[in-house]
């Protein structure tokens, strides 16, 4: 089984209210292969929110206190992530699933790139909150542009 992000099926549940569809991931969940999921609305966010992105490191520097999720507002929702973290870890556990695939760039999400903390738009190398901890107990994270782009 493999877990996918909601977005990525064309959920509206990214922080602006809008949907990433990729139709090779609708034909994997009609197939019942793929189950949705979306940290950031296991960690109790509503849609839409306030962009996110991580400041002083990455995911792994997240779940080790030393860096923080912030709103572009300056409010600090990292106990938020790290839930939906928890969560997510939680249902993959219970499915045993074999990949997760998620929206890179997010701060929960990005499994090579995030942005770089400064609203700039610029990105950086670096992993999500919630790749992180997948991959901290041993689940295989991609991200939808290099899982799809494999041809799989």
């Amino acid at each position: 089984m493999i877990l996918v992000s909601s977005c990525l099926a064309g959920l509206e549940v990214r922080y602006n209210g809008s949907g990433s569809l990729d139709r090779r991931i609708t034909r994997l969940i009609e197939e019942g292969q793929a189950v949705t999921v979306c940290p950031e609305l296991l960690g109790g966010f509503s849609v839409p929110r306030e962009p996110a992105e991580i400041q002083g490191g990455d995911g792994n520097d997240v779940l080790e206190g030393r860096a923080k999720v912030v709103e572009l507002s300056g409010r600090d929702v990292t106990e938020m992530y790290v839930a939906g973290a928890y969560r997510t870890l939680e249902i993959a556990q219970e499915m045993g699933a074999s990949t997760v695939v998620l929206k890179e760039y997010s701060p929960s999400c990005g499994s090579a790139m995030i942005y770089n903390g400064e609203f700039s738009n610029m990105k950086v190398e670096g992993i999500g909150v919630t790749t992180a901890l997948l991959r901290k107990h041993g689940i295989q994270v991609e991200s939808e542009i290099s899982w799809l782009g494999s041809g799989e």
